[in-house]
């Protein structure tokens, strides 16, 4: 935690005259690291300085942020010698976008603790490395955030992207408030304020999100990430906060809040998540059906086993029921929400017009799963139609939604979740489901921990068309060994095992050579 902010200090062994202040910035595109540098260097030069500023290109926008460098030295008639990029152990303040820049700084030795000034933004935009992992590859911000607060002389971090959000700017100008709210370079506020009022654009706006991170950076210290607390589910709004609606879906929605109410403690969270999940995905009798089959789980459990079967249950139930299918795409894609947040990421202006097209690319079974199932399965047994219906469909579509035609395409594809039950996709689903958790209840007499791993075995399906269908194969290879392990005391760790391999490994590689070593094993040793 930081105390209050120190006031600027030459570094020792230099002479304040001589002195070159060496700043880098780490942004990527969008987030105006280039305005950022220019501001910074015009407030130097207003204040007797002779700046330079560099940048580096990333690779591209998630493999490389681009660094921005800028020295300044005080102008005393001599031209100063200045460096193009910064070097390891060399660097006075490092700004950084957002906190896994901050990360990777570090780990260029661009911070050191004895002399460099970490601000970042503590917000996170996830990397290519994190997002192409099938499973959970997110980097944990809370070890970034104590290496950071090691490596480093002085560490600021707080959400400046939310603070320019809030105030309807670029992240750059709280970048900005906090650079000169922490007094690490001699300049007075007005400097700064003059230097954004100088752009001609944005500058009210700009001003008012300087301001803000300015003020936290002065009066607030860098607060660790924090574990959200488990929600309290209230007994008629079931913990969401105000609810409006129609009367018969605000009673229905009470009626399901009142019924996780009832369940353990330890399970009430994430049931709600569930059934906030499945009831936006479809309806309130579709809410009823995902309670009813969690209560099965709950009869099961209890908490001498601390509930896990249950939480597990409550968790993947959920995401099995909301699959990926045309009429889930088109309906988010139709959403109020959804243009709302396409006009905020790209900066439309209130009164412009935004063209948005969509791309589709629907195989032969997606346009099956979205037919009466007797219909669906009439085409799918049928492989000459089948194929002739393919070469029909299977060229891909681009749909502009901001036209009528386009939008009311996807709005009426979107609507037909009304009659998902009826269509060939939901059957095919829900049978699948079943088969899924009456397996892994069926285990919870004989091998608890197996029974949780099956339930946890959910999370390798996932994605849509052909996405998905790798994911089930995966889902299907992985439960095969269940026969070979079964009644072993480590059963559960090798299905466990399986799991993380099938989600580490995209091709399935590994996957295969741990199936043959599974199909080795002997008698369970301790037995």
């Amino acid at each position: 935690m930081l105390d209050a902010v120190p006031p600027f200090r030459p570094r020792a062994g230099a002479h304040d005259d001589e002195r070159v202040i060496k700043l880098a910035i780490l942004a990527v595109g969008g987030q105006g690291g280039g305005v950022l540098a220019d501001w910074i260097t015009d407030v130097a030069e207003r204040n007797g300085y002779v700046a330079q500023s560099t940048s580096v290109a990333g690779v591209a926008q998630r493999t490389g942020a681009t660094i921005y460098y800028v020295e300044m030295a005080r102008d005393t008639g001599r031209l100063p010698v200045f460096a193009l990029s910064p070097s390891q152990g060399d660097v006075d303040i490092l700004i950084a976008a957002e906190l896994m820049e901050a990360g990777r700084a570090i780990i260029r030795g661009f911070v050191t603790p004895e002399r460099t000034t970490l601000i970042a933004s503590s917000h996170r935009i996830a990397a290519v490395s994190e997002k192409i992992e099938p499973g959970d590859g997110r980097a944990s911000s809370s070890k970034v955030h104590a290496t950071a607060e090691a490596a480093s002389k002085r560490f600021i971090a707080f959400d400046m992207e939310k603070i320019a959000a809030d105030n309807g700017s670029m992240i750059s100008a709280s970048l900005l408030g906090a650079l000169a709210g922490s007094d690490a370079l001699p300049f007075t506020r007005e400097s700064y304020e003059q230097a954004i009022g100088a752009g001609g654009r944005g500058v009210k706006a700009s001003l008012a999100a300087f301001g803000a991170a300015f003020d936290r950076a002065r009066g607030t210290a860098a607060p660790a990430p924090k574990i959200a607390e488990p929600a309290i589910v209230g007994p008629a709004l079931g913990g969401a906060g105000h609810v409006s609606g129609p009367q018969n879906l605000l009673q229905g929605w009470q009626a399901l809040a009142t019924h996780i109410n009832v369940m353990p403690v330890a399970v009430r969270d994430m049931a709600l998540r569930g059934l906030r999940k499945v009831v936006d995905y479809q309806d309130i009798a579709y809410g009823r059906e995902y309670l009813d089959r969690l209560d099965k789980a709950i009869a099961l459990d209890g908490p001498d086993r601390g509930y896990d079967l249950s939480v597990a249950a409550a968790k993947h139930l959920a995401n099995a029921m909301c699959y990926d299918d045309m009429i889930r795409v088109a309906d988010l894609k139709t959403r109020s929400t959804r243009d709302r947040r396409v006009r905020r990421e790209v900066g439309v202006k209130d009164g412009s017009i935004l063209q948005v097209t969509e791309y589709f690319h629907p195989r032969i079974e997606e346009f099956c799963g979205t037919l009466p199932a007797t219909l669906g399965s009439y085409i799918e047994n049928r492989p000459k139609l089948a194929a002739f219906l393919d070469r029909r469909i299977n060229h891909g579509r681009r749909i502009r939604t901001d036209s009528f035609a386009g939008f009311a395409a996807l709005w009426f594809i979107g609507g037909l979740r009304r009659w998902r039950r009826g269509l060939l996709r939901h059957k095919v689903e829900v049978a699948h489901l079943e088969r899924w958790y009456a397996l892994a209840l069926g285990y919870v007499p004989a091998d608890y921990a197996l029974a949780v791993e099956i339930l946890n075995c959910r999370r390798l399906i996932k994605g849509y068309s052909d996405t998905h269908v790798r994911a089930q194969s995966k889902f299907d290879r992985v439960l095969s060994a269940l026969e070979l392990v079964k009644g072993r005391t480590d059963a559960a760790d090798w299905i466990r095992r399986l799991r993380e391999m099938a989600l580490k490994d995209e091709k399935g590689d590994m996957l295969d050579g741990a199936l043959k070593t599974v199909a080795t094993l002997g008698p369970d040793p301790i037995t």
